[in-house]
């Protein structure tokens, strides 16, 4: 294997892991525990671990989860580590990655949705290849300064190994710069632009125009979405989007520590034989029932690389079923309440930090949901600080500013402790 790579040896192979990750002696192995001895050394572990109460975002949030969930997502029906190529033993699949596809097209008002993207990040980066491939001639893709740095490296690190040049549209006073867009199209070479719905700043974006002028040069318009702000905020098709990506997390799916989490794209009808990874579609099987089949694609997109529009095959069909049931009992209702329960704690959090006159607001008078920066008037540390008083917030971002989250878990009186740690500190 070494030779059919070109490595000399296993070190050159690992020649681009820094030294000081590589254990210099192995130790002896421990001997045996019973499983009651390992449940024990890894429920001390777990004690090691600060609890700490979330008031941060940036892309993973600290939502709801409601207690059911994991209940159905283990039946048998559903939980299958089989691909579902061969419909007849795969129904229960299929079914339930159909509705997940019905509930994002929902959701974000497009017309067909995929299942088989890692995260967010990666649908990102999808997207973008996406765009290429739609668009003739056109080499170069956009992406906004106001999406998630990890968004960008992503996107980034897939567009150096793929050739493809990336622009940056720069923000003022906290949103894409409109004037910035229409200045990089002229150029003619632009195959798509990337906009984040809610950016980094938690500010929610006024796409107004930007579809016209992104269509007018012949170009595709991505949005990366917060999915969860979308059951109460305009969506992507009414943006006029082409494509709406983003990360599932945020809909009842755990922090984890950062992951397993899902991606979703979805697509106007246009574009939907360049999508990539599995979709599924509703048929009917020879007695006229209602039946589910992979359908649009050919097999070579998940066993041939060299001929698939792209080698993401990853079903991600766990979150996905997860995401599936969280939307089916939260229902409208129930998610446009969350977003209530998120904007009311945010902006009252936010008010309390203005009042104690050790932050100034950078971007007043603009739109937020729950999530917020603002630029501290004191000296650094504050985060370490306040996770020494048992809550993960003040989220340093670029700028010098600070970020802070609050979701429906986060109730007054922890609001309230937040703002007197941050006095303390």
């Amino acid at each position: 294997m070494l030779e059919r790579i070109g490595a000399k040896s296993l070190d050159d192979l690992y020649s681009d892991v820094p030294g000081e990750f590589f254990k210099k002696h192995i130790p002896a192995l421990p001997s045996a525990l019973s499983e009651q001895q390992v449940r024990d050394y890894f429920e001390s572990l777990g004690k090691m671990v600060p609890q700490l109460k979330v008031f941060a975002g940036q892309g993973a949030y600290d939502h709801y989860t409601p207690a059911v969930i994991p209940y159905i997502t283990s039946r048998s029906e559903f939980l299958t580590a089989y691909t579902p190529y061969q419909c007849e033993i795969s129904q229960g699949t299929l079914r339930y990655i159909f509705e997940y596809q019905s509930l994002i097209c929902s959701l974000t008002g497009l017309d067909v949705s995929n299942a088989s993207l890692y995260d967010g990040p990666t649908a990102a980066a999808e997207a973008m290849k996406m765009c290429l491939a739609c668009t003739r001639k056109k080499s170069r893709v956009l992406l906004s300064d106001g999406l998630l740095p990890n968004v960008r490296a992503v996107v980034e690190t897939y567009a150096r190994f793929h050739a493809v040049p990336l622009g940056t549209l720069p923000v003022v006073d906290g949103v894409s710069s409109s004037q910035a867009l229409e200045a990089e199209l002229s150029t003619g070479d632009v195959a798509g632009v990337i906009l984040p719905h809610i950016n980094r700043f938690g500010l929610i974006e006024d796409h107004s125009g930007f579809a016209d002028a992104i269509h007018g040069a012949g170009a595709i318009m991505v949005e990366y979405c917060d999915p969860s702000a979308l059951a109460v905020l305009k969506t992507p098709a009414e943006w006029g989007a082409d494509i709406a990506v983003g990360d599932g997390q945020s809909l009842g799916i755990p922090l984890c520590y950062g992951g397993p989490y899902v991606g979703f794209m979805a697509v106007k009808r246009d574009y939907m034989r360049k999508m990539p990874g599995r979709i599924v579609g509703q048929t009917v099987d020879k007695q006229g029932r209602r039946s589910f089949v992979l359908t649009l694609q050919a097999r070579e997109q998940h066993i041939r690389r060299e001929k698939a529009t792209s080698n993401i095959c990853s079903n991600e069909s766990l979150m996905a079923l997860w995401v599936t049931v969280y939307l089916s009992l939260m229902g409208p209702g129930g998610m446009k309440k969350l977003n209530e329960i998120c904007y009311d704690g945010a902006h009252y959090l936010k008010a309390r930090l203005l009042e104690t006159g050790l932050f100034e607001d950078p971007f007043p008078g603009k739109a937020f949901l729950k999530e917020f920066v603002l630029k501290p008037l004191m000296g650094d540390g504050l985060q370490e600080k306040l996770e020494k008083a048992g809550f993960f917030a003040a989220v340093p971002v670029k700028e010098g500013y600070v970020s802070f989250c609050v979701t429906e878990k986060r109730s007054k009186e922890e609001v309230d402790a937040l703002v007197s740690a941050i006095k303390e500190a």
